[in-house]
């Protein structure tokens, strides 16, 4: 059976295979963090249902860019998504039991709790699996480099990167104490290297797949038109996911300032190399 894609079931299982080794290589790091096996039970539950709905629509949206198939239509996007939210969930939970940590005595609350939030990071390595674990088809590449081409598509990749890298950092209590431990003039020196960084990994360093400069665009010009609103999303996604997990509630204005700015860090890094691994 093909697909309009013309993806065999054989093509599909495959990817699903791959999609599987993409969720443990991406979930192991955070499968392995103490802080988010209870992560589920404390975070708003309100804030976490947003917080999960928004990342399937990241997966829709990078289905479309670089998913672990080729899709031709939004359905197979949003079916893609829902695949790679399932291998998520399973690759999760049978690493956390394999590890004790899932067992018939953990209440059922908690338990859905622990999963769902370790299948975001999973779903997100099940989703880039193709590229990762295969280097990709020249073909298909290029089809996903023409539909991440625009402008849009750029902010979006570096949307998805910051969230992964910030989602892996936030968890921990080192962020705050980062935070808490830097004056003004360190934050300042942060922004600045957090700025820096991106724009040099994004157009410099030559990585591969690293961005081309569009024709006409100076220094300044790429800088005002690419990197500042990267950083600024980077910051974006740095409050929410903080938010998120409650790491700014009752907390004073600088104590926030300070939270974000160092969360922005690996945020703007993931946002940099997000074009290297979608």
């Amino acid at each position: 059976m093909t697909s309009a894609s013309g993806t065999t079931n054989y093509d599909y299982a495959r990817g699903l295979a791959r999609a599987f080794g993409g969720a443990i290589l991406f979930g192991l790091p955070l499968l392995m963090t103490m802080e988010m096996w209870s992560l589920g039970l404390y975070a708003h539950p309100g804030r976490l249902l947003l917080f999960l709905a928004l990342n399937f629509v990241v997966l829709v949206i990078l289905s479309r860019f670089g998913g672990f198939e080729h899709t031709a239509t939004l359905i197979e996007d949003i079916l893609d998504a829902l695949a790679a939210y399932g291998v998520g969930i399973i690759a999760s939970a049978a690493v956390l039991a394999l590890f004790g940590l899932l067992t018939p005595s953990v209440p059922l609350g908690e338990a859905i709790g622990m999963v769902a939030v370790q299948a975001v990071p999973a779903s997100f390595g099940a989703i880039i699996a193709r590229k990762q674990l295969t280097g990709g088809e020249a073909e298909e590449d290029e089809d996903h480099e023409a539909r991440a081409s625009g402008y849009a598509g750029q902010l979006f990749l570096m949307m998805a990167g910051a969230l992964f890298l910030a989602f892996n950092v936030a968890p921990t209590e080192e962020v705050i104490l980062i935070g808490f431990k830097m004056t003004p003039w360190h934050s300042l020196a942060m922004v600045a290297a957090s700025l820096a960084l991106l724009h040099v990994l994004v157009f410099a360093v030559g990585f591969a797949g690293q961005e081309e400069a569009p024709e006409g665009y100076g220094p300044l010009r790429r800088f005002l038109i690419f990197t500042t609103p990267g950083y600024a999303i980077a910051l974006l996604v740095s409050f929410y996911v903080l938010w998120t997990f409650g790491r700014v509630d009752g907390a004073e204005i600088g104590t926030i300032a300070g939270a974000v700015v160092v969360l922005g860090f690996p945020a703007a890094m993931g946002a940099a190399v997000a074009r290297l691994v979608v």
